[in-house]
């Protein structure tokens, strides 16, 4: 007990030092506003990766919509913020409840279903948000929902991605994500051992959705301005890649595969003039180089462990990987 605390103090230090220290890098213009709006960027795209993560990763379940999810909770955090004048955190916070919401809606039904069929419901229902909300006028319709206020900053998305951080850390290894995990791995084994499915796939669902929610709100409130073609199928689509990418089932490497890849396209921008304009086709074939001698992605489904980054005679070392590196 005493030494699970002291590793949680200095987690806690660790994570209080880190952000005091790029308070003080912004304040003092070293980290200027292009690099601090790439921060934000990537740390929204963590917690949608890390939503989507839990769904794919850990409960086994293919899901092509996930930015309807983020849609819901984009517009309904704005519409409580700019309509009707409420503030910030009670209102991504309804946002987010409004994901779980349509999360356990539209995951009733449709996560009796598997594999593709699965993931074509998903996907379908991604379109079914993005029209009708393409056909409300309250919410700008096909214009876009515009006079957002502007509440996003560095402080409110480095606390809220390290909660989001630990929540799902707390999920995976709590009872209910044991259960997930078991249906992933073989459902009806699982079943034969007790575990309700449909009731672990369904609390996973729910709760992925609610994250991605949370992130639509936190992105809403940052661009001051959304419409429907940002929450399409080539945002859901980015969503996926980033998980894939990182490892699926690897929480370290959902963060990992966001990073990497809400980064790498800006950072190509620094180079000649060729580069700048064949970036993006340089970054889709590092990805497929990558996918194609490392299919597990770069985390596969290991987890980082700080106790065990470093070990004797310098040593890098992956929990559940080999002593030398990722298995």
């Amino acid at each position: 007990m005493q030494k699970n605390m002291k590793k949680g103090i200095i987690k806690i230090v660790i994570v209080v030092l880190v952000f005091i220290l790029a308070k003080f890098l912004i304040r003092e213009g070293i980290i200027g506003a292009y690099t601090e709006r790439i921060i934000i960027t990537v740390g929204i795209n963590i917690i949608l990766a890390l939503s989507l993560n839990l769904i794919i990763g850990y409960t086994g379940q293919l899901a092509l919509g996930h930015a309807a999810f983020m849609a819901v909770g984009a517009y309904v955090s704005a519409i409580f913020t700019t309509k009707l004048n409420l503030p910030f955190v009670p209102a991504i916070i309804l946002g987010a409840v409004a994901g779980g919401a349509a999360g356990f809606l539209i995951g009733w039904p449709i996560l009796r279903l598997k594999g593709d069929y699965l993931a074509i419901c998903t996907l379908g229902f991604g379109e079914i948000v993005k029209v009708l909300i393409q056909n409300i006028e309250y919410v700008g319709a096909a214009r876009g929902f515009s006079g957002i206020k502007l509440f996003t900053t560095f402080g409110w998305i480095f606390l809220f991605t390290v909660l989001a951080y630990i929540l799902i850390k707390r999920v995976v290894n709590s009872v209910y994500g044991r259960d997930m995990r078991a249906v992933s791995q073989d459902e009806i084994a699982a079943e034969a051992m007790g575990v309700n499915a449909f009731r672990a796939k369904l609390l996973g669902f729910i709760i992925g959705c609610a994250m991605a929610a949370f992130a639509g709100g936190l992105y809403a409130h940052y661009l001051m301005f959304i419409d429907p073609v940002s929450f399409d199928f080539n945002k859901s689509t980015e969503i996926l890649t980033f998980v894939v990418l990182g490892g699926i089932g690897s929480t370290s490497g959902s963060v990992a595969g966001a990073v990497i890849l809400t980064v790498l396209p800006e950072a190509l921008r620094g180079f000649g003039d060729f580069i700048k304009t064949y970036r993006m086709l340089i970054y889709s074939i590092m990805i497929v180089i990558l996918m194609i001698f490392r299919p597990q992605g770069i985390m596969g489904n290991r987890e980082l462990s700080l106790q065990n980054l470093m070990k004797k005679g310098n040593t890098f070392n992956i929990k559940g990987g080999e002593k030398d590196g990722i298995a």
